[in-house]
């Protein structure tokens, strides 16, 4: 009976022996079979303007001088029918008279003998695009590439100008375009000095990998006469503008200046030498020398209150911008498209050109400022900022200009 037992329970071990056994072959089996298996990669279509192109011939192109949409579509076998359609049916989406030299177009076609057109796409710009869709029925319709958006810093010394300074730092100068503009109201960027220095934290805008130009301007420091002045980019109220680091905003009621001028050729004085008449006499203005036709722009929201003409001011224009303040402006060429007397105007809005009417040497804007009737030195008038950030978004305010101080600190000098 011993013997049975010890007999069955050598049989029992061998089977669990063989079945342990069996079980690794089967798992190793396994996981050898799973080695030999290829991962296909997902199937991505290629894409341009939103439309599927693996299957379409592509033919890629820019406008010619003179050239019209129908010289285009024609040689790609649309008919004339087809493409006055497609001129009458885009009225509402794109006037095709608009499509201009230089820019790009694609033609997306069947890609078989046929070559029949799918698509045609007009670039309106790096961004912006009008896709004619001439498949079962003619469509059209807009469309945007994505746009990237990468983050940049600058920093630069003043030698000559701020443009110069701009190239020195292998920067765009547009840049120089977008601080005038942001620092109109506190920085007169005519009068400059050596040694005043800026840091710029900035946008810049790509599609397709490629550099399309600039974006927003995010924090600067801009050094003049050996003051920091800062200024934040901070969106309340769905709107967005420039503060300085006290939350107030670098708009001001009035321009720092009414044109782009090459210099101050006369300054504001009780007694100044007239260069024709040859005796002294006040000149309650300031003179900006610049070229005939410069576009002179109102320093201020305000209403025309006066165009006139006398022989030693010229062609001259008097806006009043509220109960305190006047401005106006004297020898000047012509006058601002729409401008008459009783005309609102904006901040900013072309009210003449420069000219050299009246009694002068050459071109130059006398540009005279008044407050409650009596003539001040435009140079020196003090205008109040407006819409501060207010106190509800004071603490992000705040949080935000700690971060953009911490990247214009971060600036190799």
């Amino acid at each position: 009976m011993r013997r049975r037992i010890v007999e069955l329970t050598i049989l029992v071990f061998i089977a669990v022996i063989i079945a342990f056994i069996s079980e690794l072959r089967y798992r190793n089996q396994h996981v050898e079979d799973k080695s030999d298996l290829i991962e296909l990669p997902a199937y991505e279509p290629e894409m341009e303007y939103g439309i599927v192109v693996d299957s379409l011939y592509i033919f890629k192109g820019k406008i010619k001088r003179n050239q019209f949409l129908a010289d285009i579509l024609l040689k790609h076998g649309v008919s004339y029918a087809d493409i006055d359609l497609a001129a009458k049916r885009s009225k509402k989406v794109f006037d095709v008279r608009r499509i201009r030299r230089g820019n790009n177009y694609s033609v997306l076609c069947k890609n078989d003998s046929t070559r029949k057109v799918q698509y045609f796409i007009y670039e309106e710009s790096p961004v912006s695009f009008v896709v004619f869709d001439f498949r079962d029925s003619i469509h059209i319709h807009r469309g945007k590439k994505a746009v990237e958006v990468k983050f940049s810093k600058i920093s630069g010394v003043i030698k000559s100008s701020l443009w110069e300074s701009m190239v020195d730092a292998n920067a765009d100068p547009n840049l120089a375009n977008d601080l005038s503009e942001i620092y109109a109201w506190t920085i007169d960027f005519f009068g400059l000095q050596k040694g005043d220095h800026f840091k710029v934290y900035f946008e810049e805008r790509y599609v397709e990998g490629q550099r399309i130009g600039l974006g927003k301007i995010l924090a600067s420091n801009f050094n003049h006469y050996n003051k920091d002045h800062f200024a934040y980019y901070f969106v309340q109220d769905s709107m967005g503008d420039y503060f300085d680091e006290e939350g107030k905003s670098l708009r001001r009621a009035f321009l720092k200046a009414p044109l782009t001028y090459k210099r101050v050729s006369s300054k504001f004085s009780y007694s100044r030498m007239h260069p024709v008449l040859k005796y002294r006499r006040p000149h309650l203005g300031v003179d900006y020398a610049a070229a005939v036709g410069t576009p002179v722009l109102s320093v201020g929201d305000g209403v025309v209150q006066r165009i006139y003409r006398t022989k030693q001011g010229g062609k001259s224009i008097k806006i009043k911008h509220n109960g305190t303040y006047t401005t106006a402006y004297l020898h000047l060429s012509g006058y601002g498209k729409g401008i008459r007397t009783g005309k609102k105007v904006k901040q900013g809005d072309i009210i003449g050109y420069v000219g050299k009417t009246g009694l002068v040497t050459g071109p130059h804007l006398d540009f005279r400022f008044y407050k409650n009737g009596k003539a001040v030195d435009p140079l020196k008038v003090k205008s109040p900022s407006v819409k501060p950030v207010k106190e509800m978004y004071r603490a992000e305010y705040d949080s935000v200009i700690k971060i953009y101080n911490s990247i214009l600190g971060s600036f190799l000098n």
